[in-house]
């Protein structure tokens, strides 16, 4: 599940660690709240034994994947995600009146570009940019909708029966890694990775770690 203010095409370097069973949807024509994200997400997706994969906002959706349909998710991978939401309806309205009386671009420079790393490769963030100004304003503008009202799911984080993965780059700033670490402790299998000289979009800075860290998941959950 792909973050703000991205979409599936995020995920282009992991698609090929279980080729022909991989999803990577994008989200924001499914609907204005979180739930609705999750059960068509859900829907696309076959089998009961499902890793479910989400960075940011698409976390939250990881999230409630797992509180739709327990029994068929067998382990999260969480990164750069927040389970608990602070209501903040100032920062909500803030960033849609950038998107739309500022633009895209803009909206990209001032929000989304700072939270990678200092020392992100060039090309992760071109990408970054590339897929973002494919995107409309009105479906960013949605999507950072469905970030501010998804409901916290601590209680769920801290019942989850099965591997709870947190994922994290070192210089991150939003949740972090004090807050990753916090949560994956919450987890009654929670796991931690802190990825070096790495911001908040993993699978755009650091590929090869992540990848490394995927690969672990699926062998575990194939024997």
């Amino acid at each position: 599940m792909h973050a703000l203010p991205l979409d599936g095409a995020m995920w282009a370097k992991q698609m090929q660690l279980l080729p022909d069973a991989t999803y990577a949807p994008t989200l924001y024509s499914l609907g204005d709240r979180i739930e609705s994200w999750a059960a068509e997400a859900l829907a696309l997706a076959k089998g009961n034994r499902l890793i479910v994969v989400g960075c940011s906002v698409g976390g939250a959706c990881a999230l409630e994947i797992a509180a739709l349909a327990p029994d068929r998710v067998a382990a999260l991978v969480l990164i750069g995600t927040k389970a608990n939401r602070r209501a903040d309806p100032s920062s909500h309205a803030s960033a849609l009146e950038i998107l739309r009386v500022k633009g895209l671009e803009t909206a990209w420079r001032t929000m989304w570009e700072p939270l990678f790393s200092g020392k992100a490769p060039l090309s992760a963030i071109t990408e970054g940019k590339r897929i973002t100004m494919l995107q409309s304003i009105e479906d960013v503008a949605r999507g950072v909708t469905v970030f501010h009202t998804r409901p916290s799911r601590d209680q769920l984080l801290s019942t989850f029966p099965r591997p709870v993965i947190v994922v994290t780059g070192s210089d991150d700033i939003t949740p972090g890694p004090q807050t990753s670490a916090r949560q994956a402790d919450l987890a009654p299998h929670g796991r931690l990775h802190i990825i070096p000289e790495c911001g908040h979009y993993v699978p755009l800075e650091r590929p090869d770690v992540l990848n490394a860290i995927l690969r672990e998941v699926i062998a575990e959950r194939q024997s």
